[in-house]
């Protein structure tokens, strides 16, 4: 018996057709016949509007694809119920983002999203990336990409969306965008991405916090934890360095030469 397909329903505006969703990463579009055929004002029109950008996993209100590949999601295998009489065949995340809803499509397909990891030091240049995050833009695409992973039970994305998120060049406006995300959509028990927040901040909150124009202020008291636990990193870094000094003044002070007595005769 063929496997069902899914639709999985987001929160876009309702487009004609389906998407199937490709191998090769790119999504094509039915096409239309004769009868629904535009004009060539509107051909024209369309061609204007088309965005000169990555096509994505996601252009539509909704798509079909295999269960054989969301069933590697707990999350999504539970939704779709493969081994019961009647398995659903619709998945709602229409209160997800797109954008990270695209990049876990592509990544159950690929074994990866854009843009690509090329090494441990970088990520995959593309014109629509620029070369610093001014906005917070690419530091939150991962970031909602590793959260949605961590609900759709996808560690092996949570890793890779982790480990993309320290290779952006940023910004501090863009660097407090991303720690508003962590703190406010993540477990304060989720020291994976909640410390490299605070360490970032704890070393750099003395120039950054006057590049931030205020907003640091804010986010302190909005997200105490935040400062509590760029506080305690700060803290912690001065009670090491105390530590070191007086290990180094103890190695610095004269030790008397032991003597060695004479053999009695």
């Amino acid at each position: 018996m063929a496997e069902p397909e899914v639709r999985i329903a987001s929160s876009a505006p309702e487009e004609s057709g389906d998407i199937e969703m490709q191998g090769d990463g790119h999504a094509e579009v039915p096409e239309t016949g004769a009868d629904d055929a535009p004009g060539e004002a509107d051909e024209e029109a369309m061609q204007a509007e088309e965005p000169a950008s990555r096509a994505t996993f996601v252009e539509h209100a909704s798509m079909s694809h295999f269960s054989s590949l969301l069933i590697t999601s707990p999350y999504f295998a539970s939704a779709i119920a493969p081994d019961s009489a009647h398995p659903n065949t619709t998945i709602d995340l229409a209160t997800e983002d797109l954008e990270a809803t695209a990049a876990v499509l592509e990544y159950l397909y690929t074994g990866e999203y854009f843009p690509h990891r090329l090494s441990s030091t970088a990520l995959q240049s593309h014109p629509s990336i620029p070369p610093i995050d001014h906005t917070g833009d690419q530091l939150l695409k991962h970031a909602k990409i590793y959260t949605l992973a961590e609900k759709l039970g996808m560690p092996q994305l949570r890793t890779l969306a982790h480990s993309k998120i320290h290779l952006v060049n940023s910004n501090a406006v863009a660097e407090l965008a991303y720690a508003r995300y962590v703190y406010s959509h993540t477990s304060k028990n989720d020291k994976t991405i909640r410390k490299p927040v605070a360490s970032f901040w704890g070393q750099r909150s003395h120039v950054l916090r006057h590049e931030s124009e205020g907003t640091f202020k804010e986010m302190c008291l909005q997200y105490p934890e935040f400062g509590f636990d760029v506080l305690s990193f700060v803290l912690d870094a001065e009670e090491k360095r105390e530590e070191r000094k007086r290990k180094s003044m103890a190695t610095d002070e004269v030790v008397p030469a032991s003597t060695r007595k004479r053999t009695r005769g």
